[in-house]
């Protein structure tokens, strides 16, 4: 595919303002170490279609977004979809989207995310088909980036599914600062639905993946660096058969926003596990509404956690952030100077 696909053009972005927009969500987000604040998600046409893009937004202050100051599109034949944001070691910005027909995932880097103006580089092809969870940075140093070939069928746009006929969770690996990148193994998790898998690496230097399925969260284990990983098996984690978002945090806990005691998706909530997943003693709720969902989250050196999902795709239309932190998750309500819930960064109609 040599189409360029990302749009910096101030004139050109204008058609993908607020105003111009009928549906939104499937959200992501990055912080800088200065405090910058990035928000993506898709939109486009009426659904989940060809013609979708995916629009970049900017915040100085994580209060105020700006409209679009990149899109990634490419043509009312093709869809742009299911973006992920990740600041990687070198401070770097990754803008990455899928893009089908062509079952891909691109990215663009941007060296300097807290420049006035951004200069990205050169789109480039990590893998196929669809990625939309941050990389996970191994102890040993590799990156590690999830990228999935979904199930016969599951397709949301018809006539552009997958011709590839190995299908699953996979892992790409680089070990060059995303220079080149080699495929790894791959999970295949009975009744996983979209997959949108996460890799967490164990204390004991295992390697665990966790996928979404119909019936919640499914797990598969590799003790090569994910070279092979195990047969899959219900995690117990529960969840509606949603986006989940699964990190270990500076201190050592690990952090899980999923859906709890839900009925559908409702009751998104932010747990805390000390003991390797086995419990999550500590629960926060973020957000009780029906239809909130799809959490991403970033943090920055002093122990916020910034949490982006969106509610109600094709009605509000409203992409949410929380701020908060471990100690509010530990205490089940915010306590710390600066949290707060349910703030609305992007809203259609407004």
């Amino acid at each position: 595919m040599n189409t360029k696909m990302l749009i910096t053009d101030q004139k050109e972005l204008e058609k993908f303002y607020s105003h111009n927009r009928i549906w939104q969500g499937i959200p992501g987000i990055e912080r800088t170490k200065n405090g910058r604040v990035f928000a993506t998600f898709y939109s486009g046409g009426t659904t989940e279609q060809l013609g979708n893009f995916v629009p970049l937004l900017s915040s100085r202050d994580g209060i105020s977004f700006t409209e679009p100051i990149a899109v990634a599109y490419n043509g009312e034949d093709h869809r742009c979809y299911d973006p992920c944001l990740w600041i990687d070691p070198l401070s770097r910005l990754w803008f990455i989207w899928a893009v089908a027909p062509g079952h891909a995932v691109y990215a663009s880097i941007c060296d300097d995310p807290d420049a006035e103006t951004l200069i990205w580089s050169e789109q480039f092809k990590i893998g196929g088909d669809v990625m939309m969870n941050k990389p996970t940075i191994l102890s040993t140093g590799e990156w590690l980036f999830p990228i999935a070939v979904w199930r016969h069928s599951l397709f949301a746009v018809k006539n552009v599914e997958t011709t590839d006929e190995n299908r699953g969770s996979f892992v790409y690996k680089t070990t060059n600062q995303g220079k080149t990148f080699q495929k790894l193994g791959y999970a295949d998790v009975q009744n996983r639905s979209f997959d949108e898998h996460m890799i967490l690496e164990m204390n004991d230097l295992s390697l665990r993946m966790f996928v979404r399925t119909s019936y919640g969260i499914g797990v598969s284990c590799s003790c090569d660096r994910g070279k092979t990983w195990s047969e899959g098996a219900d995690s117990g984690f529960g969840g509606p058969c949603s986006r989940f978002f699964i990190r270990r945090l500076k201190s050592g806990r690990v952090l899980l926003i999923n859906h709890y005691e839900f009925t559908g998706r409702n009751n998104l909530t932010a747990m805390l596990s000390d003991d390797e997943c086995q419990t999550w003693k500590w629960k926060l709720l973020l957000d009780e509404r029906n239809q909130v969902s799809y959490p991403d989250a970033a943090f920055d050196d002093d122990g916020n956690i910034y949490i982006i999902y969106d509610r109600e795709r094709y009605a509000a239309r409203e992409i949410l952030m929380a701020k908060i932190t471990e100690e509010d998750i530990m205490n089940g309500s915010l306590i710390s100077e600066g949290s707060e819930l349910k703030r609305i960064i992007n809203k259609i109609g407004e």
